[in-house]
Formats: C-alpha cells, structure tokens, sequence
C-alpha cells in the first residue's frame, strides 16, 4: 500500500483515467478496496449493490466478447434524451477537450468511435468491476450504489492505484451479466468501472476536466 493520504487529499487526486499499465492488481488489494467500500451509507441499511470483479481470463473473454459485438438495446440511459442548458455546453466542452489533447478533430468520426472503442477494452485496465442492483429498486438505491463507486474510486487513490468509471458498459449488459453470472439473478447493470495502474506516459491522462465554482450550484441560508 502505497502512503497514507487525507480523504480530502484522495478527492483532488480521483482521476478519471484512460490509458492503464497491464501490472495486474492483486486480488488482495481488490478484495480490501471492496469490503472497506462497502461501508458506504445506504438508506434502510438495504445496501442494495452487487460487484462482480473480472480479471484474467474471464476479463479477457468478455472483452473479445464486446469487440465483436455492435452493442445491445440498453435497459437505461446514460444521458437523458435532448440534453438542456448548462448541461449539454459542459459535455461538448468535455468531449471537444478530450479529444483535442489526443489530437482528434471532430471530422475525423472514425477515429473518435475508435477511442470510444477502448471503453470495452477497459483502457487497458487489468481489472472490470461491475456495479449491479435489483431491478426492482428505485432512485434512491441507485444512489446507494453510486456512494459505493465513489468509495471505490477514493479507495484506490490511496493505494496507488487508478480508476475509470464506465457508463459504456450498460449498452452490453446482457454481456455482462453472462460473463458475471448475474444473468441467473434479476439485477440490472447501472455501471462499469475499470481499475489498475495508471500510464503517467499516455498523453490523454493529463487531461483533467474542469468544475464549476461552487457560487453556480450551491446556496447557504441562514449561517
């Protein structure tokens, strides 16, 4: 493990990465990162999530699995349909920074779908975990699940390690399930999330994308 870091120190250094090292991770690591997780808040105490964590074979076969698949219909959606204002400028701006720090312009299609493409190759990542809950849930149990990535995420930060969460994967969510086991069980996939060691070399890991100061989205009332 790697050196002790403040929670709030961890926060500023979450990344989203896109280009790993192949250094496996080992299973240790993903099992303590997991249970320690796991103690994210959850309504009820219902902790209503299911993870599965693939590597090696099973990892390797369910990405072959994708790369020769055109996608499934989704269960959800990532983005709500006809995106409005300030929320569609923000995700061109993002995508525009993105690719222009990989030095891809918008004409050229193919190449763009061909670094979207890399999603189901986890970046190179040697580790998938697949975040699952009931289909019978609601909003706020999505939540729950969505407390447990981010305790994941802050938890590898202070391992050495680097994640990329993934919406990619819900459009191959029947995949998923097969290569998990979790199509015997009724859960819907509501996210991917790759995890391994980061490449400080690869250029598209140096892009970080901005926020908005807190002034736009927050308001305090009687302090």
């Amino acid at each position: 493990m790697s050196e002790k870091i403040a929670v709030g120190e961890a926060v500023r250094r979450r990344r989203t990465v896109r280009q790993f090292r192949s250094d496996p991770v080992p299973e240790s690591a993903v099992r303590e990162i997991l249970d320690l997780a796991g103690l994210a808040p959850s309504g009820g105490n219902l902790q209503p999530w299911r993870v599965f964590a693939l590597a090696g074979e099973p990892m390797a076969e369910l990405k072959r699995t994708v790369a020769s698949s055109e996608g499934e219909e989704r269960e959800h959606q990532g983005y709500p349909p006809n995106l409005w204002e300030p929320y569609r400028t923000r995700r061109f701006k993002n995508g525009e920074e993105l690719y222009a720090i990989i030095g891809i312009p918008r004409e050229e299609r193919p190449r763009r779908l061909e670094q979207l493409a890399k999603n189901g190759d986890l970046f190179g990542a040697p580790v998938g975990l697949f975040f699952f809950t009931e289909r019978r849930m609601g909003r706020l149990q999505w939540a729950d699940v969505g407390m447990l990535m981010q305790n994941v995420m802050l938890l590898a930060v202070e391992r050495g390690l680097d994640t990329c969460p993934q919406g990619y994967w819900v459009r191959y969510g029947q995949a998923v399930a097969a290569a998990t086991g979790a199509e015997n069980e009724d859960l819907i996939l509501i996210a991917g999330m790759a995890l391994g060691y980061a490449d400080e070399d690869a250029v598209i890991n140096r892009y970080r994308a901005g926020r908005e100061p807190l002034e736009s989205w927050a308001q305090f009332r009687g302090f």
